[in-house]
């Protein structure tokens, strides 16, 4: 044999080598023969087969693979292979987040290796880490794809398209084939969907299944929110059609299966836009001086069968999603506006929490059933509002929902200051026991006739909206309480304590403010969240303070596993009072009668998967919710180029300095390379910019005036520069 030959011999086994890894290792749980390997490897001739068949004996013999049976292979499997999610950052680069696993691996972008954002995958783990830093590691399967549709822009070539993903966490475009474009037209927004991914191909390949619209077009990018996180925007024709043949009248049969309260004082006090009116109060003063107050929830259960298709799409929707121009609904409108409405001067029927209570809040007596009601009124906050500040009972025609001024019936006017003035006791019980008071100010929009936005304010909670909270608050502990205690299984909203870590880093941002943690003990920590969020009210730093705080916290979710509720102090808590716009309520309501009929404790395990399912819908509303306030946001800042704002550095990376404007809350980033008076690195210990040179940084909290020099209304992206710094800082 030449040396030629034999160079190309020894690359030929080489080859071979990888091969047959590489077939193994696709599926190490597989095990397989030399005919099936020569087959996924193209390998015919007799020749290569049986070179095949000695590199796999010698492999073998080597202990580098497993012949598990005569002539069947396996990989030997390694310890460092690992399972988990991965997530991704907008750099490119990664991280699998493991549940067996207290840190989380880091993957360089050129070991991402075609998996997306949030896609389940395998993951192996390098033995050696670099000083200091999280373990690295190398996606080599992908296990499940959390998504396989993408909203993005089309551009087309001669013979075929390009769709570049809106996700700024998506690193790559979508190959699109010209018999794979359908009636798309080059520059739209348009629903890509996955197709393959050809191992060679730098790009996957994709089909476009619908067409959005024109991007910068109200509607259009309103309904490329919703097809983002895969959220509906109408319901399927059976669905409405099946909703629309309920029977939706009160009669007198099922009427004699409730309690019958229609007689009790009872009113409802919601947003002035509101359609769908959950929730209702009673009030009625008893013989003794005492009080019975009703927590009134529409009874939605009673609607729905649970092998209906109407089941099917609310479990699947499992919460309303709430964008900044409208509602997109669980149910459909005959019974989340109508049926299933607590509306003024209209029978319905509602599932009630009804309590016995004297004048200190302190509950006597419970009661948990389904009844009927009437309410004799409905009020907006504002109009509650102004009974509270003047204490009387007029409305003025600038807060009247009928815009002329009103007095409001004395009975009712007097039951809303009443429950007022026992709620801000049980606030206060609530407060000293351990809950902490979030009232974060939220961003709304004044917006023309063509939903555009006009106009920036901001909504705070007032005393009537914490009116209703409280007894909201009141009615999901009780009844949680009441099951949790028969230890039954139940729909818990649970909510763990807050990450140590994160506390500190918070500590290192509210010490340049002059504010401090107490780590104590769990109550010292509470008191001092408490103090800290009362002290920056109405001042600049107020809402990075509030928002770095909530995000110290953890994720409140649905289980079926009680552990309490941190941020409320509660040791059982439920949502039982939204059966309208969440899923999980229904489950609460269906429970609640199940056990109260005398029924045995369900199936745990079936219970859990849909309070898995229905956090996960929660996440993906929640995110659309905040992307639309962002499209709002930067459709209100898109001309104002030569204004110059005073802002709050509210995030530092490595790649640029975020800032948010004070006067209306939107936030853009500064790029690293456009600080060009030094040359700056990221500090993550002091979260800041720090000037080689000069020394100069721009920390977390500082003030800056900035300009904006670019808006992205597809990517849901401003960029400023900064143009000065507050000399205060």
């Amino acid at each position: 044999m030449s040396r030629r030959e034999k160079r190309a011999h020894k690359q030929f086994k080489n080859e071979l080598t990888k091969g047959i890894f590489t077939v193994l290792e696709s599926d190490r749980d597989k095990s397989y023969n030399y005919k099936q390997i020569a087959s996924k490897l193209g390998l015919t001739d007799t020749k290569s087969r049986n070179e095949l068949i000695k590199r796999l004996g010698k492999l073998k013999n080597e202990k580098r693979i497993l012949e598990v049976e005569t002539g069947k292979y396996k990989a030997i499997v390694k310890k460092n292979y690992y399972q988990g999610t991965l997530d991704l950052t907008s750099s490119g680069n990664g991280y699998v987040i493991l549940d067996d696993m207290n840190e989380d691996v880091y993957i360089p972008s050129h070991s991402i290796n075609k998996a997306f954002d949030k896609d389940f995958v395998e993951v192996y783990i390098f033995p050696r880490r670099k000083h200091g830093r999280n373990p690295e590691g190398e996606i080599t399967k992908i296990l499940e794809r959390k998504k396989t549709t993408f909203v993005g822009q089309l551009a087309m070539e001669d013979k075929f398209g390009f769709v570049r993903p809106s996700d700024s966490k998506m690193q790559t475009d979508f190959y699109i084939p010209l018999e794979n474009v359908g009636t798309a037209k080059n520059g739209e927004l348009v629903i890509v969907e996955l197709a393959d991914w050809p191992k060679k191909a730098d790009s996957p390949i994709g089909k476009i299944i619908e067409v959005l619209g024109q991007p910068g077009e109200h509607e259009t990018e309103m309904h490329a929110i919703l097809a983002e996180y895969g959220l509906p925007y109408d319901f399927p024709l059976e669905v409405s059609h099946y909703a629309n043949q309920l029977d939706t009248s009160i009669t007198k049969e099922e009427i004699k299966n409730r309690r019958d309260m229609r007689k009790t004082l009872t009113f409802t006090i919601d947003p002035k836009d509101a359609k769908d009116f959950d929730d209702a109060l009673s009030f009625e003063v008893l013989e003794d001086g005492n009080f019975e107050v009703g927590v009134h929830i529409a009874d939605v259960s009673y609607y729905i069968d649970t092998d209906s298709i109407l089941e099917e799409e609310a479990y699947r929707r499992a919460t309303s999603v709430y964008l900044v121009d409208r509602v997109v609904p669980m149910l459909p409108e005959i019974l989340s506006n109508n049926a299933c409405s607590l509306r003024p001067h209209e029978e319905k029927y509602t599932f009630s929490a009804v309590f016995k209570m004297n004048k200190d809040g302190q509950i006597l007596n419970q009661w948990f059933g389904r009844t009927v009601t009437y309410s004799d009124a409905r009020f907006s906050y504002e109009e509650a509002q102004v009974m509270i500040d003047t204490q009387s009972n007029k409305v003025p025609k600038t807060l009247s929902l009928t815009g002329e001024e009103y007095e409001v019936e004395a009975p009712i006017a007097d039951a809303i200051l009443q429950l007022n003035e026992v709620a801000k006791i049980m606030r206060e019980r609530r407060m000293d026991a351990g809950a902490i008071s979030f009232d974060k100010v939220e961003v709304k929009f004044d917006l023309n006739d063509k939903n555009e936005p006009i106009g920036v304010y901001f909504k705070s909670s007032k005393e009537a909206n914490k009116l209703i909270e409280e007894f909201m608050l009141l009615a999901n502990r009780k009844v949680a309480e009441y099951i949790g205690k028969q230890k039954k299984t139940f729909v818990y909203r649970i909510h763990d304590d807050p990450d140590e870590e994160k506390l500190m880093q918070l500590q290192g941002v509210i010490s340049r403010f002059g504010y401090s943690l107490d780590m104590k003990s769990k109550k010292s920590l509470t008191q001092s969240l408490n103090s800290l969020l009362e002290n920056v009210q109405g001042k600049k730093e107020q809402n990075l303070i509030d928002t770095l705080t909530i995000r110290t916290m953890s994720k409140a979710i649905y289980s079926t596993e009680n552990i309490g509720h941190y941020g409320l102090g509660f040791n059982y808590y439920t949502h039982f009072t939204s059966p309208i716009r969440r899923y999980p309520d229904v489950m609460v309501h269906r429970l609640l009668q199940h056990y109260l009929d005398g029924g045995s404790a369900v199936e745990a395990d079936k219970i859990e998967r849909k309070c898995k399912h229905a956090t996960d819908m929660e996440i993906l509303a929640t995110n659309a919710e905040r992307d639309s306030i962002k499209y709002m946001q930067i459709k209100y800042m898109e001309d104002r180029f030569e204004d110059e704002f005073l802002g709050v550095i509210s995030g530092v990376t490595e790649w640029g300095i975020y800032v948010e404007i004070i006067e209306n809350k939107c936030e853009g980033m500064v790029r690293a390379q456009s600080l060009r008076d030094d040359d700056y690195h990221f500090d993550p210990k002091t979260f800041s910019m720090v000037g080689e040179s000069t020394g100069k940084s721009y920390q977390l909290g500082d003030e800056v005036f900035v300009k904006m020099v670019s808006s992205d209304l597809q990517k849901r992206h401003l960029d400023f520069v900064i143009t000065g710094k507050k000399l205060n800082n």
